[in-house]
């Protein structure tokens, strides 16, 4: 059994220490936002923040999530308001399938935190998420409006 707080809430967890924390999330808390693409930590999909630091879910053991603050994409919006960053998704028509979106709105929230005003280089070289919609160009639209939110 382990503890996990997640988006500000305690959650009591029967699953092995190993367990990538993706499944718990998913299986065991039932916050199905976060999503499963690749299983090996390259495409972003399943990226949650851990202590505020993006993580790739699916490869992050529950062990290693003890006694941290996991955020995932439910929890990004505060008081009913979403957060900037969402609603440059929204107002820019940043999905397409829409799958891979949840992780790329995490990384994205995360560089912005990091450097508040990125340039074109900044977004390409910390935005590592794979959209295999090829949403690029509106991904960067976006966290450029979010950052002049």
């Amino acid at each position: 059994m382990v503890r996990l707080n997640i988006n500000g809430k305690d959650y009591d967890i029967d699953v092995e220490p190993e367990t990538p924390l993706l499944w718990a999330i998913r299986e065991n808390v039932g916050l199905t936002g976060t999503k499963y693409g690749c299983g090996i930590a390259q495409c972003g999909a399943c990226t949650v923040h851990v202590d505020g630091v993006a993580t790739r879910s699916c490869s992050f053991p529950v062990s290693g999530a003890v006694n941290t603050k996991i955020t995932t994409i439910e929890g990004l919006a505060q008081n009913g308001i979403l957060h900037k960053v969402q609603k440059a998704w929204i107002e820019h028509d940043v999905p397409q399938c829409g799958y891979c979106q949840s992780g790329q709105i995490m990384a994205a929230v995360e560089l912005l935190k990091n450097k508040p005003k990125p340039t074109d280089a900044d977004i390409d070289r910390e935005m590592t998420n794979i959209c295999r919609c090829g949403t690029f160009q509106q991904i960067r639209a976006a966290i450029h409006a979010a950052a002049n939110a």
